[in-house]
Parts: structure tokens; sequence; C-alpha cells
């Protein structure tokens, strides 16, 4: 039987995806042997973080800058007509890593149960119509890539994705099927992402 206070960490870090209750366990008891500069600093991390970055108005990734924009999005080397959909900013970042693709992004963490589904495509039509309106200039998407991960989930999103934008008229495509049914994008290789990416259709 743990302490009140180390049992109530735990329920804590138990709380993050992919953390259980035995992995808490050691992040705390980590905690317990850490310095005490450092646990401050790891608190005073936490404790700033939503406080000191915002997300992109217009594909939702998490940044710094002063402006609206991220980095990727506010970069006029990046090609315009490309989008790509994807399901949270771990499978962005899992992508750009493979250096292939070059265009735009946005991010569609909305679950195939969840309520505003339909209030986020509503916003994702809008992005792709205008996206000046969410701060970003000289775009005119051509191609729509549904970059999600290849699970049930992701599948059922995807088919969904596929119906709604097709009265947009633009070129609507998937990843290729280097990527395993089941798996997640965050967990791809470089040589399987860019293999998806080649084989798109």
């Amino acid at each position: 039987m743990y302490s009140k206070k180390i049992q109530k960490l735990i329920d804590l870090f138990a709380k993050f995806p992919g953390i259980g209750p035995k992995t808490a366990a050691r992040f705390v008891f980590f905690l317990t042997q850490n310095s005490e500069q450092g646990n401050q600093e790891l608190a005073l991390g936490i404790a700033n973080l939503k406080r000191s970055i915002k997300q992109c108005q217009f594909c939702g990734k998490w940044h710094e800058n002063k402006n609206s924009l991220c980095d990727i999005c506010q970069n006029n080397s990046r090609n315009k007509e490309l989008l790509c959909i994807v399901a949270n900013e771990t499978d962005l970042v899992s992508i750009e890593n493979t250096n292939l693709y070059k265009g735009l992004y946005s991010i569609f963490n909305a679950t195939s149960k969840s309520n505003n589904k339909e209030l986020k495509i509503q916003e994702l039509k809008n992005k792709i119509k205008n996206p000046e309106k969410f701060g970003l200039s000289n775009a005119n998407f051509q191609e729509i890539i549904l970059g999600l991960n290849p699970t049930v989930e992701g599948e059922t999103i995807t088919l969904y994705l596929g119906r709604e934008l097709k009265d947009l008229n633009k070129k609507i495509t998937r990843l290729g099927r280097g990527l395993p049914i089941g798996g997640e994008l965050e967990y791809a290789d470089k040589e399987t992402l860019f293999s998806a990416f080649q084989n798109r259709k």
C-alpha cells in the first residue's frame, strides 16, 4: 500500500495515454530520487506549458510564434496545393521526419463517436475552401490526403471524410498500404511512411 501522496501521483500519471499503473509508479519513484531542482523544473515546465504555446490557426499544431500560424503553415516554400489530414500532432511530426511530404496539414482529431464530428468536418471544409479566413494566404488545395491511422477507428473516419469531402471537387487520396492494418503513424518508421506516401491512391 503506497502513501496517499504517492498514490495520488500514480493516479495522475496513469491518466496519460499508454501509461498503466506500473509505469506510473516508476515515474513517481523516479521523482522521489530526482533532485529537488529537477522536480521544480519539471513542475514549472508543466505549469507554464499551456501559457507559453498556442495552436496554429490553420492546422492546429502547437507553436510558440507570435503570429497565428506555425512554422510549417507560414513557410512559403511548402506546396500549398496539398493538404494532409492527420489525427494528431505526433502523426504530423512522424510524417515531417520522413522529409518526403512538402505540403500542408490539418489536424482532425474527432473520433467516429464524438458529438462534435459534424462541427469539425464543417470547419475542415471551410479551411479547404477559404484558407485565407484561417490566416493562410495563397493556398489553393488540389489534393486532399487522408493520412489517418490504419486502425478500425482511423478507417471509419477516413471513409467518413472521403464521403463528406467529395462535394468539394478535389482529388481525395489516402495513404498506401505500406502501413499495417491496426498500426499507428506515430510508431511507423521512415521507410514505411515513405512507401505509404509514394503509394497513396
